[in-house]
C-alpha cells in the first residue's frame, strides 16, 4: 500500500506511510467507501465534449453555464490550471484544456495534445479573443507560440503576464522572470 501511494504526486516515503498507517486504523466500512469513491470517480469523470476539463457529464459545468463569456476562451495546460484560474474568481470565459504541451524530446508533438478541437472552436465560433496561460517553460512557450500562429488570422490572441509573485523579492528573482515582469507591465491607475 504505501509503495501504491509514493506513485501520487507529491506523496513521499513518510506521507505514503503515514496515509498507510492512518488508513489501517480506519473502519472497515471507512476503508470501503474510500475504495469504491476512489473506482467511483475513475468509473464516472472523464473530459468535457467542448472544453476537455475533467466532468463527471459530457459537457462540464463551466460549458453549459449561460452567465460565461462565451467571447473569450483561456488555454491552459490540464484542468489544475483551469481550478487554479477559477479559485480568483476573476476569469469568466470559457476555457480550453490542451491536455499537455509540445515537447519533441518527449514524443509530444501538436497532434497528441487537444490544439484541434481549440481551432474549430475558434474558427467555427463567435470568438473574440484567446487567452494563453500556458506554463513559462522552453515546452510552454513553444507550445503557445505554435497556439498563437495558427489562431492569429482568426481571432486576437494573447497571453497573462509573468512576473514576481506578491511578497517576492526583486534580489531573488532570475532574469528571465525580471525581464518578463517588466515586459507585462501597466499603468498604475
Amino acid at each position: 500500500m504505501i509503495e501504491q501511494l509514493q506513485r501520487l504526486p507529491g506523496v513521499g516515503p513518510k506521507t505514503a506511510q503515514r496515509l498507510a498507517l492512518h488508513i489501517l486504523s480506519r473502519s472497515e466500512a471507512e476503508v470501503e467507501a474510500l475504495a469504491a469513491a476512489l473506482m467511483e470517480a475513475k468509473k464516472q469523470v472523464g473530459a468535457c465534449k467542448v472544453c476537455f476539463h475533467l466532468s463527471a457529464e459530457p459537457v462540464c459545468e463551466i460549458c453549459q453555464n449561460p452567465n460565461r463569456d462565451r467571447s473569450t476562451i483561456c488555454v491552459v495546460k490540464d484542468s489544475r490550471d483551469v481550478i487554479a484560474l477559477e479559485k480568483t474568481r476573476e476569469y469568466r470565459g470559457q476555457y480550453h484544456v490542451l491536455g499537455g504541451v509540445i515537447s519533441p524530446m518527449d514524443g509530444i508533438g501538436p497532434e497528441q495534445i487537444n490544439v484541434q478541437p481549440l481551432v474549430r472552436r475558434v474558427t467555427d465560433g463567435n470568438n473574440q479573443e484567446v487567452i494563453l496561460a500556458i506554463d513559462p517553460s522552453v515546452e510552454g512557450e513553444t507550445t503557445a507560440l505554435y497556439i498563437a500562429g495558427l489562431l492569429k488570422p482568426f481571432t486576437r490572441v494573447t497571453q497573462i503576464a509573468f512576473g514576481l509573485p506578491m511578497g517576492g523579492d526583486l534580489e531573488y528573482a532570475d532574469e528571465v522572470t525580471l525581464a518578463r515582469a517588466l515586459e507585462g507591465r501597466r499603468e498604475l491607475s
